[in-house]
């Protein structure tokens, strides 16, 4: 064990009674967990569906049903901002990528359906994840041993956002059926009007899915006075200039439902044209199109108990106009294709009971990128992976293990920089990762409560991607010349996470302490130079150099739930007819400290301390949840020669939602409300590059503001 961990796990012995009361739910609703024992991760990591049946070890969040609904932003990273561990990375309402336990950009696995999500988000800080919420059914963040299944550069997590365009299990009998669910949005901060359907049909023997979605915002409303200009005028008013959006998209799916498995087609489109607030002239127009085949085999043979293949093929491009004139311009395209088995489950002796799955993975994605702010080459990246996931069963809990080994290709098909700096030139890597976790299960009885203890670690290593690698040339999002090594090495990270889970009744509390250890950890480091980048228009500027370079560094931190029934028994949750109804109490927070030891500073874009509390009152139909959330202030800023820092105060928001569900024949309805910052506080995000790229030009997040929604579904 190595000695910082140590001096973590003193410290988490000694204050976590008392950091535990105050940690705080924020937008924590009771369909929100955050699991990190075995007992309850069959209901919540479907993701790894070759083993549904197995009781993964892994540390877990889902959000599904109404909480989606009620948490759903118009980004991902604004859906899942302020669960434990998990903060926001936003270039202002229409970007936002998850940052996990400090970790952003292509250290966070995003999937669909398991499968590659392939777009350019981990690029550049002002590119979109091309998935919207409105159409999605559930999301799932793992983290342990099994994100090894999807990928070795998942050192932070993977989020897995997950629809049923393809089905997987049967929903109608022989007779058939149709089902389907309608949405629609109003109001927030930036005036959203969004609608989304699905419907479903079919009978045992196929399905057929359809859905669609349509969003649009205007400028995003927030507390302070910004100037904005637009067609040669300069106004001041309290929104956010150049931050509204445009997005649509549909998919259909079809599957055939065999008596030894399914076989599914689906393909879908998604369209978004929204402004980047970095540049007040500049929109991007964002086409991304996706066709996924799947099926699975069961009852393969004496060994397997099924087999089952994915396969996707991605077409994505986005154009960056500046003043309505199309400039630099980015396609990425490529094929994702993975093949699990899962073995039969082999009693050992003693009690024991092993399952596991094995499988192999295959990506090629092609990047080209051409245009004045052009500052990658046109590149080809290339990779094959086999995995195997294990899981030992005990009388007394739970061993897990998973192994990766990875053969990558980076290849640089075009010299880039003014001076042809970076030749074309290609790069191997062959990473291997590994990892092992156990769970001692200390429940006893019928009622199962008492404590459950878990631990995992881990060794990975992520090849360097494309950028890292090769770019040359001025980033208009970080507002830097930003500068590639292709002698990088492999990225390396130990980690180690401790924690536990406490359940009496209706109460539950759980509390993990966790440390990262990188060897090499790639990261931009200023040069203390600048350079002269000229722009579109044929204006110059000097921007500073940034260079990726390999650092030691260190992430440690803190996560922390609980949930306590404060009114109504367990009588009262399951007929929900107390006399006052059930009242609960969320708790929730975490910590992150990250550190560039190399350098001995702090790493940038690392969330506060949070610290948060959520009253939940139910009633029959009704559901109300009155709460609020506290940031500290983040002074931990790495300091360069050519660069101030910008820290960010602390500040406490206010929240407040309702929601009621009624049925009327086949219908069910639910009415949903938001208000979010009642306090209408000034607030900024530490974990945005804007709060240090625009200092005090950058955009605070959002102002007070009421959504109203309405669900129907059949």
């Amino acid at each position: 064990m190595t000695h910082s961990f140590k001096r973590l796990l003193r410290v988490s012995l000694v204050h976590s009674a008392a950091f535990s009361l105050a940690l705080l739910s924020g937008w924590a609703y009771s369909e929100v967990t955050n699991d990190v024992t075995a007992t309850h991760l069959d209901d919540i990591t479907i993701t790894a569906r070759s083993l549904e049946s197995m009781g993964l070890l892994v540390p877990a969040q889902q959000l599904s049903g109404a909480a989606l609904a009620q948490r759903q932003g118009s980004t991902l990273g604004e859906t899942l901002d302020n669960l434990p561990g998990i903060a926001n990375s936003s270039f202002g309402p229409n970007v936002g990528r998850p940052t996990i336990r400090g970790m952003d950009g292509d250290r966070i696995r995003i999937l669909q359906n398991s499968g590659s999500n392939i777009d350019v988000s981990g690029l550049s800080f002002d590119h979109a994840v091309p998935i919207d919420p409105l159409t999605t059914e559930r999301i799932e963040i793992l983290r342990g041993p099994a994100t090894l299944l999807y990928g070795g550069s998942a050192i932070g997590g993977v989020v897995n956002v997950i629809d049923n365009r393809i089905a997987r299990e049967r929903a109608f009998d022989a007779q058939g059926g149709v089902m389907g669910k309608a949405e629609l949005r109003v109001g927030g901060a930036a005036n959203e009007r969004s609608t989304g359907a699905m419907v479903e049909t079919g009978t045992d023997k196929y399905a057929i899915h359809v859905d669609a979605f349509d969003r649009s915002t205007q400028n995003l409303r927030v507390t302070k006075d910004l100037s904005c200009t637009a067609n040669g005028v300069t106004t001041t008013q309290k929104r956010v200039c150049n931050s509204a959006s445009e997005s649509k998209g549909s998919a259909v799916g079809g599957t055939l439902l065999l008596d030894r498995g399914y076989l599914g087609l689906s393909t879908s489109e998604y369209k978004s044209t929204y402004g980047t607030v970095a540049e007040q002239a500049v929109t991007i127009g964002m086409v991304r199109r996706h066709h996924a085949l799947e099926g699975k085999l069961r009852g393969v043979s004496e060994w397997f108990e099924d087999v089952k293949f994915q396969g996707g093929y991605t077409q994505y491009s986005h154009t960056e106009y500046d003043s309505n004139v199309a400039g630099t311009q980015f396609d990425n395209g490529g094929l994702d294709m993975r093949m699990e088995a899962r073995q039969r489950s082999v009693a050992l002796a003693n009690g024991l009971q092993l399952e596991g799955t094995i499988g192999l993975q295959r990506e090629r994605n092609n990047l080209h990128a051409v245009g004045n702010e052009k500052f990658v080459p046109t590149s080809r990246t290339q990779s094959t992976a086999l995995f195997t996931y294990q899981a030992l069963k005990t009388p007394w809990g739970q061993w897990t293990a998973g192994a990766r080994s990875e053969s990558v290709s980076v290849q640089s098909l075009e010299s880039i920089g003014p001076n042809n700096e970076n030749a074309a030139q290609t790069k191997t890597f062959s990473p291997m990762s590994f990892a092992l976790g156990v769970m001692r299960n200390l429940r006893q009885g019928e009622t199962q409560n008492g404590w459950q203890l878990t631990s995992n670690i881990s060794t990975s290593q992520r090849a360097p991607k494309d950028y890292e690698l090769f770019a040359y040339g001025p980033h208009a999002a970080t507002g830097a010349y930003e500068i590639g090594s292709s002698t990088m090495a492999l990225e390396k990270a130990t980690q180690l996470d401790l924690g536990s889970e406490w359940k009496n009744g209706l109460h539950k509390f759980g509390v993990t302490a966790f440390t990262s250890e990188f060897a090499n950890f790639i990261s931009l480091q200023s040069s203390g130079s600048y350079k002269t980048s000229a722009g579109a228009a044929g204006s110059s500027s000097d921007l500073p150099v940034y260079n990726f370079q390999g650092v030691r560094a260190r992430f440690r931190g803190l996560e922390s739930n609980a949930k306590l029934r404060m009114v109504g028994g367990q009588q009262a949750l399951l007929s929900n007819d107390a006399q006052h109804g059930a009242v609960d109490l969320e708790l929730r927070g975490d910590i992150v400290r990250a550190d560039d030891l190399t350098n001995a500073r702090p790493l940038p874009r690392i969330a506060p301390m949070r610290l948060g509390a959520d009253a939940l009152w139910s009633q029959h139909a009704w559901g109300v949840r009155f709460g609020f959330l506290h940031a500290g202030a983040q002074n931990r800023m790495p300091t360069y020669s050519n660069v101030t820092p910008v820290t960010t105060a602390s500040y406490t928001t206010w929240s407040a939602g309702l929601n009621y569900h009624t049925h009327r024949g086949p219908t069910h309805w639910m009415f949903f409300a938001k208000l979010d910052n009642l306090n209408n506080k000034l607030a900024y995000s530490s974990t945005s590059v804007l709060t240090q790229s625009m200092g005090s030009s950058a955009p605070p997040l959002a102002g007070r503001s009421v959504k109203l929604g309405l669900q129907a579904s059949f």
